[in-house]
């Protein structure tokens, strides 16, 4: 009796703080809990000021962070005369147990609060443990709540059923039992909305089974369901992944046609798709229309276009592209020059290429090293030097760093130039460059010498 009492005296002081300290550890252990009071009037008014009200051991349980603790007090505490625990404790006691994976506890707790009736179950609990079960990634113990909330006389909301098939369809096993779920809802009075079909039709599509999606799309205009914007987005891109981008327009005329207002991500999916089937001029028309259609191009959409026609070598149509942006508000960027230069290269238009470099330069961007090179190495291969030590010269008064390839082109070309006064100025003109910490001049000074030394050897040889 005498350590049951100091048992009692210890748990309340740490009620009333609401601090655990270590003083209930060092008291007597749980089974000492488990012994009955005497029916002395002066014993339960010892246990009922020990405990306190039901809100003040809600706090002590909250606070504590080792769960079984936490039980042995709701514990104690349920054995105490005329004492009820209130809801908000079984659910933070729920999760607490559910969080440190104690799932027996749980069960045990749940067949508790199951009993007392005085406990009125809403559907806040159910969304609790579906939350434990995913963070624990056990989907079939997601899946056996949506039965268990008929146990305890609680209907299971749309809310209940999308987020288990949410948990279902994450796992590629239980994507059937996911939709067996799915069929079987309307028996417990839950209809699927838009956002049970979009979870389906994902999962379907993701492991190649887009005529059952399909057949889940059509389902929804019979069954009353309106699609939304990612019901159709889901179709696109399933379609476009399959390469059956001519499904996928079709799709969007049927979405524009119905009202639909497509989002960015919608055409972006589509220009992809038509840039990799090299159907760009039906992109560039989709790109046109997008704006009439009520979403303007971004700067996304744009280089998506670009990339599509220089990859394809119509680097002069990127050209036209850039200028439309440009018209239409949306600023180029450094993928969009970096793209289009390389692409200028590739198909031998210099100038064009050095002039958007020039202007891609100006507005603070900086050339990709591998942009640089393809511009000298393009100017060097026909015979224009000059305007290649030009291009050399402004990439380095800006401080960007041509790679070493770069150099061993430029330094033989120079070196070989008949005119000994022009490359001295060259030299000249690069060495009034104020280099910076990052600048690779040193690689053109290397360079320079060791082809020297070399014609010296060689010549050296020769007499």
């Amino acid at each position: 009796m005498h350590r049951l009492f100091v048992c009692s005296k210890t748990l309340m002081s740490i009620a009333s703080n609401r601090i655990l300290g270590s003083t209930l550890l060092s008291c007597s252990p749980p089974h000492h809990f488990q012994k009955p009071f005497h029916s002395s009037n002066n014993n339960v008014g010892i246990a009922n000021s020990a405990i306190g009200s039901p809100t003040r051991v809600q706090k002590l349980i909250a606070s504590q962070t080792d769960p079984l603790l936490a039980k042995e007090i709701f514990d104690y505490a349920s054995r105490q005369p005329n004492f009820r625990h209130t809801y908000s404790t079984y659910l933070i006691l729920i999760l607490k147990l559910g969080r440190s994976h104690h799932f027996s506890l749980l069960d045990d707790l749940l067949l508790r609060l199951k009993s007392d009736s005085s406990q009125p179950i809403t559907p806040t609990l159910f969304s609790y443990l579906i939350k434990v079960y995913a963070e624990a990634n056990l989907p079939h113990k997601a899946l056996k709540i949506f039965y268990t909330m008929m146990q305890f006389n609680c209907k299971p909301l749309p809310k209940h059923l999308n987020r288990i098939l949410d948990i279902l369809v994450s796992h590629r096993c239980y994507v059937r039992p996911a939709f067996d779920l799915f069929k079987d809802a309307h028996r417990y009075g839950v209809e699927p909305n838009t956002e049970s079909y979009n979870i389906l039709m994902r999962a379907f599509c993701l492991n190649g089974d887009i005529s059952i999606a399909y057949s889940l799309f059509n389902k929804m205009f019979k069954r009353d369901v309106v699609p939304d914007i990612q019901s159709y987005r889901i179709l696109m891109q399933a379609l476009c992944r399959k390469s059956q981008v001519n499904g996928a327009v079709d799709l969007l005329e049927d979405m524009l046609n119905k009202g639909f207002v497509p989002d960015s991500l919608t055409y972006t999916t589509l220009l992809n798709s038509l840039c990799r089937k090299k159907k760009l001029r039906e992109a560039y028309k989709l790109l046109c229309r997008m704006k009439v259609k009520g979403c303007n191009p971004d700067i996304v959409h744009y280089n998506t276009v670009i990339l599509g026609f220089c990859r394809e070598g119509n680097a002069h149509d990127a050209c036209k592209v850039i200028d439309d942006m440009q018209d239409n508000g949306c600023l180029p960027n450094l993928v969009s020059y970096r793209t289009l230069v390389g692409g200028l290269c590739d198909m031998g238009m210099l100038d064009e290429a050095n002039r958007y470099m020039q202007e891609m330069m100006s507005k603070g961007f900086s050339p990709h090293f591998g942009v640089i090179h393809a511009l000298v190495k393009g100017l060097c291969d026909v015979g224009r030097i000059e305007d290649a030590c030009g291009v050399l010269t402004k990439s380095l008064e800006r401080g960007e760093a041509p790679h070493a390839d770069t150099w061993m082109i430029m330094v033989p070309v120079i070196c070989e130039m008949d005119d000994g006064v022009r490359v001295s100025d060259f030299l000249d003109e690069i060495l009034k460059i104020e280099i910076k910490g990052h600048t690779r001049i040193v690689d053109a000074g290397i360079g320079l010498e060791n082809y020297l030394i070399s014609k010296i050897r060689a010549k050296s040889r020769a007499s």
